[in-house]
């Protein structure tokens, strides 16, 4: 493809205009939006007046003038909209790995309530590390006998489900691969089996279609700072489907998850439906920085910004096979484009020069240990133009051997 062709694509993508919602840094292609999404310029105008009205000058009388105690079920009930969920099941508080150890408590009480001898928690080996991590301190909390955590491959993890299983636990689009599991039929599974799902959407909210209820998922996570756009270490999302609210219980109960906080009892007694999930008092700031960002979601189909996120990937592909880079790279990422979510992974070798030489020529992709080069595409903001020139520079590195240099041997901390 060449660049006029490029450019008649970006001249027909719906989300052209959308591109302008965001404050991106000039003369760099941000492709690395599966990690950290970039900021919206009203998310700065909205921290802004927070900052220096609403603390500054209101101060205490915020919580109510401004709302302030309702943004974790406000900004819920927005993410809800976004992950097929219907009104009351989602609210934004804490992080994934809290709101896990949340789900994971609810979900074994639930199971074992009814079957005391589950107590198998399946997962996959390439799942995100904190969900295993969260898995084997809830065991080590609460005993084996309750909680085992159990690794299989990606591929056999419905072959594994069985009259032990308390607890499928699977990542919806996988972080290294980018590759999307079936969650529909993977609920249906443990369902069958007698077993709840908690699914994890990092890689999947705000870049694609989810359908919680539809699937019939018992419990899901969800960070804001990827694909929702909500700022760096933003706080993340909780959903319980609704027919669970009266049974589950969660043992992390702080004050936000009281009936009546502002009664100040003594006696814990928790609110009724997904208010539950609240522990401690919510950041302000860092959650009206997600409930302003979301609201670039507004009268967006996800069937058409799902439909870019396929485009992107696959001119990104194109272009590395138009520059004989397809073999030079292998893609770690499933071939066919519905099986993915909106990444691209490949293995190389030298990942890590690669991804430092990049972005020296201003392209933002990331590396994953061991040896693997993602390309997170954003089709909110990312343009065909930008996975076009990001193939060109990549072309230009790997012919320059700019990815061998000496200062890419050592890592930072952050990779």
């Amino acid at each position: 493809m060449n660049l006029t062709d490029i450019r008649e694509l970006d001249s027909i993508d719906p989300f052209a205009s959308y591109r302008e919602q965001f404050q991106l840094p000039e003369n760099k292609v941000y492709l690395d939006g599966n990690s950290l999404g970039a900021m919206t310029k009203a998310t700065a105008t909205r921290l802004q007046h927070v900052i220096q009205q609403q603390w500054s000058h209101d101060l205490i009388s915020s919580w109510n003038d401004h709302n302030w105690i309702h943004l974790p079920l406000t900004v819920g009930e927005k993410i809800g909209r976004l992950i097929g969920a219907e009104p009351g099941q989602t609210i934004c508080c804490d992080s994934i790995s809290v709101n896990l150890f949340k789900a994971l408590a609810a979900a074994l009480s639930l199971v074992q309530s009814l079957d005391s001898e589950r107590n198998i928690v399946v997962s996959t080996k390439d799942n995100f590390p904190t969900d295993l991590y969260m898995v084997q301190g809830v065991a080590q909390f609460i005993g084996e006998h309750r909680c085992q955590l159990k690794l299989v491959e990606e591929s056999e993890l419905e072959q594994h489900i069985d009259d032990k299983t308390a607890v499928v636990l699977a990542t919806e689009v996988n972080f290294r691969t980018g590759k999307r599991l079936n969650a529909k039929q993977l609920a249906s599974s443990a369902h069958e089996k007698g077993a709840l799902v908690i699914l994890d959407l990092a890689h999947s909210a705000g870049a694609m279609p989810v359908h919680l209820d539809d699937w019939h998922a018992d419990f899901a996570v969800g960070c804001t700072y990827k694909y929702l756009n909500g700022g760096p270490g933003a706080p993340a999302f909780i959903y319980a489907a609704k027919h669970h609210h009266k049974a589950m219980a969660q043992p992390l109960n702080g004050w936000f998850g009281h009936a009546r906080p502002f009664d100040f009892t003594p006696e814990y007694e928790p609110a009724e439906g997904i208010q539950q999930m609240l522990t401690g008092t919510p950041s302000v700031i860092a959650m009206a920085a997600v409930d302003e960002a979301l609201n670039a979601f507004k009268n967006v189909s996800l069937e058409k910004l799902r439909e870019k996120s396929l485009q992107l990937s696959d001119v990104f592909h194109q272009s590395l096979k138009d520059h004989n880079l397809d073999t030079t790279l292998e893609l770690i990422s499933p071939q066919q484009r519905e099986q993915r979510g909106s990444q691209l992974s490949y293995y190389f070798e030298h990942a890590y020069g690669l991804c430092q030489a990049l972005i020296q020529r201003g392209v933002i992709a990331d590396f994953r240990a061991p040896n693997y080069i993602r390309f997170g595409f954003t089709p909110l903001y990312t343009s065909f133009e930008d996975v076009w020139h990001a193939a060109e520079q990549l072309q230009q590195v790997i012919k320059a051997e700019e990815h061998l240099a000496s200062e890419w041997q050592h890592r930072n901390s952050v990779t």
